[in-house]
């Protein structure tokens, strides 16, 4: 991905650009504080509504939506009431803490917290419900501090795509600037609804005119492959572990060329100019999230009583796979989000599943063992977006002791909205599950443990992760065509195949054309597009929580 910004050209179609700014001369003195008395109430009371939103979507639909809009969307109204107590929000940074709580506690309450607890419990061992919440819970807070760490380097740099962070950002500026952008946004807002209410994926429509052309091709290939397998080759490539084996090889891959970025030798006083954050820091932030990840899984292992059901040998191999599992899955759910907006959340929690099963752990150390590498990931990816549309709101890193201030409030602003999730999710877990609600994926979890494995399985993951390293490899570490063509082949939604190879097309035309000016305003479209689908997702998603 280029980290140069838009040149209005077609090399700059195919990496894809940094997104909208604003002049340092706009920026204000001080950061706001997350901790200021206003925004932490706030920022509680639309942490509790996003958790109570996630829990709600996820065990009556299977899905959980990213609610930045929302947030964004609450902060600029309550900024308009006419009271002196509520101008402090009409500050594009205010709400940008805001819309972070509430998408924040949304993901950790759906993916990262109910969903590993409903292993155990499914599985008939409700005594490891809090064991595993307990273990969830520092994977999540380890998740996000991360990516915290590790944000603006060359692996995930600011000015990555991260297209859910560019539509919050650009909703948020259109509603502080008004003029021909706020238009352009509304309009792309109300294809995005209209869209969505037809059946068309209008979110993906405005990903492709946003993100990496390379990856996202690879995407929409992947999907296509996917949901047409049947047709094209007679059979369910799923069946045979087809999308599995290759983000194996993909995911090993990747993490090979992470290493190789890590170790490389820096040129002095160049890596500093274009990123907040150097390979050392990247070094040290995984390094340092490693070793939280064993320590976690080592409590993990000895409070859900795994020494009693395995070896010494094997229950010290469960912890060290368990860590390595739960930072490769957010290395691979966090490419696949920067490029796609989009990651393979539950499909690589079931990867590590059926490497667990081969490796031939009992079933209540693999129901820990999903529980925790699906805790890792949407947290990572979900930051990640906010800390995005924080980058460009703050400037798109022309203050660097600015950004890196706002970054640090956004992250105290996440993990409150973390320990608000937690809580809700260890007082009302017990209620949604003597209502039979689980996440879907739950019940896919603990039907594969039950069903066990044999050799057949791995000699199609081995097969399968060769042409995967393979693309990967020469992808590069820029474009990450392995990652997210394993995503696409996960994901059984083909539609959004098409749509992504349709809206790559209008992009390279558009740009060809209308050069740098063509882009900018696909930016802005693609924003609205995407906030539209969400808005239209949110409230039919809402409306229809009543019903199981």
């Amino acid at each position: 991905m280029s980290q140069n910004g838009s040149n209005g050209n077609f090399g700059d179609a195919l990496s894809g650009g940094m997104g909208p700014q604003i002049s340092r001369e706009k920026l204000p003195e001080k950061h706001p504080s997350a901790l200021n008395p206003a925004i932490l109430v706030l920022n509680i009371i639309v942490a509790v509504l996003g958790a109570i939103i996630g829990l709600e979507l996820i065990t009556r639909l299977g899905i959980s939506t990213n609610t930045s809009i929302i947030g964004a969307l609450i902060a600029i109204l309550i900024a308009r009431l006419p009271f002196a107590f509520f101008k402090q929000f009409r500050q594009v940074n205010s709400q940008n803490l805001i819309q972070t709580a509430i998408s924040g506690a949304t993901f950790s309450a759906a993916n990262a917290l109910l969903l590993p607890i409903g292993v155990p419990y499914l599985l008939g061992k409700p005594e490891l419900v809090m064991p595993m919440l307990i273990g969830a819970s520092i994977a999540l807070l380890t998740d996000a501090t991360i990516i915290y760490w590790i944000f603006d380097t060359k692996i995930f740099p600011a000015e990555g795509t991260w297209p859910p962070g560019i539509a919050t950002a650009e909703a948020i500026l259109a509603a502080a600037k008004g003029g021909k952008k706020a238009l352009m946004l509304v309009y792309g807002t109300i294809g995005g609804i209209i869209g969505k209410h037809l059946g068309i994926p209008t979110d993906v429509f405005g990903v492709s005119w946003i993100g990496n052309v390379w990856a996202l091709t690879m995407f929409g290939v992947g999907l296509i492959m996917r949901g047409y397998s049947p047709r094209f080759f007679g059979i369910d490539i799923n069946k045979y572990y087809v999308p599995h084996g290759i983000m194996i090889g993909a995911g090993l891959v990747a993490l090979v060329q992470i290493i190789m970025i890590i170790t490389r030798k820096e040129e002095k006083g160049k890596e500093e100019v274009k990123f907040t954050r150097t390979n050392t820091d990247l070094g040290n932030g995984l390094g340092k999230g490693l070793v939280i990840y064993l320590a976690a899984a080592l409590i993990l292992a000895v409070v859900g009583g795994l020494i009693s059901q395995m070896s010494t040998g094997q229950f010290i191999f469960w912890i060290i796979f368990a860590a390595f599992a739960a930072i490769v899955s957010e290395l691979i759910v966090g490419l696949s989000a920067m490029h796609a907006g989009w990651f393979p959340a539950f499909a690589t929690a079931l990867i590590f599943l059926v490497l667990g099963m081969l490796f031939g752990f009992p079933p209540v150390a693999l129901a820990l063992l999903v529980g925790y590498t699906a805790a890792t990931g949407p947290a990572f990816a979900d930051m990640a977006y906010d800390l995005k549309a924080g980058w460009i709101l703050r400037g798109s890193g022309e203050d660097p002791e600015f950004e890196l201030e706002g970054r640090k409030q956004q992250y105290i602003a996440e993990v409150i909205s973390f320990l608000v999730a937690i809580v809700i999710v260890g007082l009302v877990y017990k209620v949604y599950f003597a209502q039979d609600l689980f996440p879907p994926v739950d019940r896919v979890y603990v039907a594969t443990i039950k069903a066990g494995t044999d050799m057949q399985v791995a000699r199609y993951l081995l097969m399968w992760a060769i042409p995967g390293a393979i693309i990967q490899f020469l992808g590069g570490p820029a474009r990450q065509l392995g990652i997210l063509f394993a995503t696409g082949l996960l994901i059984n939604y083909p539609i959004a195949g098409i749509t992504v190879l349709v809206g790559i097309a209008i992009r390279l035309i558009t740009v060809k054309r209308f050069g740098e000016e063509g882009q900018r305003q696909l930016y802005v479209l693609g924003a609205g597009f995407i906030a539209g689908a969400s808005l239209y997702s949110f409230f039919m998603s809402t409306l229809k929580l009543g019903k199981k």
